[in-house]
């Protein structure tokens, strides 16, 4: 009997909510699913914007091998990374766009031997630039190999901000998928109705971060202006629509 009285109470309330939200024009949240209605259709359209990178990224490398103590290869390791930080902030490059990672020192062993004792030390350590324009990143790999490093570990191209042309993805994406919409709807011989709710996926490199080409080289040392090219970069938006049926 509690029980009834109970669920009663739960029916009444719901309904004087529902009395109320419509009397004062309340309106509720559209919740993000991915199941569709019976009285629902679901169509995926896909939106591609070709770009021009903006950006460019490169990792110098400066490796020091087999001195005596690790004091030498620190020494020499901080004087190569200050020549060359030096060397490419006078391209005009802000110290904050360039940084030192990796910077290590370790032991070299005799494995040759039975006690495999220390024979001597060597470090290494990445620089990293990154330059507003692409134009900059060649003159950054030769004036930095010619200041001291001597490994090229990667160079790439980037869009420093994909959001402006994330929305025109979007745009186009959310045409296709009208487009097909009306395309299975006069297949299926019914009417549509409006948009009830839009998923858009993350995927295909829709994150923030800036996307990465694959321009890489190897070796260093030489001094040389590199050739690089730069290409194009696709970014993507697919979102899933769902109609109501008539």
């Amino acid at each position: 009997m509690k029980g009834i009285k109970y669920y009663t109470s739960v029916l009444v309330i719901t309904i004087v909510a529902l009395m109320v939200a419509q009397k004062f024009g309340f309106a509720f949240p559209i919740v993000t699913r991915t199941q569709t209605a019976p009285t629902e259709l679901k169509v995926v359209g896909e939106g591609k914007v070709e770009v021009v990178p903006d950006t460019g990224y490169v990792t110098l490398g400066v490796r020091v091998d087999k001195r005596e103590t690790a004091a030498e290869i620190q020494s020499e390791m901080n004087k190569s990374i200050n020549s060359v930080t030096a060397a490419i902030e006078k391209l005009g490059i802000s110290s904050k766009n360039i940084k030192t990672t990796n910077y290590s020192v370790y032991p070299e062993y005799d494995y040759n031997s039975d006690n495999r004792g220390i024979i001597g030390y060597s470090g290494s350590a990445s620089i990293s630039v990154k330059t507003k324009g692409t134009e900059l990143l060649s003159k950054v790999i030769a004036t930095g190999t010619a200041a001291g490093a001597n490994e090229i570990q990667n160079t790439s191209f980037g869009v420093d901000d994909p959001g402006k042309y994330r929305s025109e993805a979007r745009a186009k994406a959310i045409q296709n998928a009208k487009d097909e919409a009306e395309k299975m709807a006069k297949s299926l011989g019914i009417r549509l109705g409006k948009v009830v709710n839009i998923v858009e996926s993350n995927d295909q490199g829709m994150v923030n971060a800036p996307y990465l080409s694959s321009a890489k080289m190897e070796g260093g040392g030489g001094g040389e202006m590199p050739d690089l090219s730069q290409g194009t970069q696709t970014i993507t938006s697919v979102v899933t629509l769902y109609f109501e049926k008539r």
